[in-house]
């Protein structure tokens, strides 16, 4: 159901259903947190890429049939966390993630995609949450779409559930790139490499930032940021990467 390969520091976890389009199911985010959490506990890791086996769809979003199973409330509620809880583990995952869209990304797959740091869609794939059409809400992505888009056009994806296409995912910052079909697996490898190659250290220190910071009030980050500033003057990376910068030769991290 999730794939799992690791090749020269990079992790490529894999959603792989294509019976049920990769929906979202409790057995699929399971794998994705075991996945995910592999990649975080894994020093050897330097970037996670998240991406699809079906030839047509990233993922359909979650799992509609479990949606209206007659089942006590407490247990949905069980199943729902599943969500927030992988949403915040890609957040905090120390490591720069890549989602790779070589399909649709549909409902709360959009959320899923848009929890990783960059988005390189392949041409041809579109985006939407077009949960409002079967009587349902984009409840849990919500937080995630508001804070990547503009208010006024978010407005428009959750209340009409129009799809999108790939240029105009971009144009509204959903997506970083559109690649055509021929080029996308290149141009995905090739951010994925040169993420691999950043100080893991600093790297981390600065992916927590990014993601703690998002929330805050504009003093309060400040005041935190300086203090994550001061904590990378003390790592060995920065004092390496700045020397190799002034003798023009590539840096050699320790990761301290």
């Amino acid at each position: 159901m999730v794939r799992y390969d690791v090749q020269a520091g990079v992790a490529t976890i894999a959603l792989d259903d294509p019976d049920t389009r990769n929906s979202l199911s409790d057995a699929m985010l399971d794998g994705l947190v075991e996945a995910f959490e592999m990649a975080r506990d894994d020093d050897a890791i330097r970037c996670v890429v998240l991406t699809s086996t079906h030839e047509k769809v990233f993922s359909s979003g979650g799992n509609l049939g479990g949606f209206a199973e007659e089942i006590p409330l407490v247990h949905k509620h069980a199943g729902i966390s599943r969500f927030p809880e992988l949403f915040t583990l890609i957040g905090l995952l120390g490591k720069p993630s890549i989602c790779a869209a070589n399909g649709h990304v549909l409902a709360g797959a959009l959320g899923l995609a848009l929890a990783c740091d960059l988005i390189v869609a392949r041409e041809g794939v579109t985006f939407g949450t077009p949960e409002i059409n079967v009587g349902v809400f984009p409840f849990m992505i919500m937080a995630l779409i508001y804070r990547n888009v503009g208010r006024k056009k978010t407005n428009e994806l959750l209340l009409l559930g129009d799809r999108i296409s790939a240029e105009e995912a971009e144009r509204i910052g959903i997506v970083n790139k559109v690649v055509p079909a021929d080029a996308f697996d290149e141009a995905v490898a090739d951010w994925a490499g040169r993420l691999a190659k950043k100080s893991p250290v600093l790297m981390k220190l600065g992916k927590d930032a990014m993601f703690r910071q998002q929330d805050m009030a504009f003093d309060q980050a400040l005041d935190f940021l300086r203090a994550q500033l001061a904590l990378a003057f003390s790592t060995e990376d920065i004092q390496e990467g700045v020397k190799a910068f002034f003798e023009k030769r590539e840096p050699q991290w320790t990761g301290r």
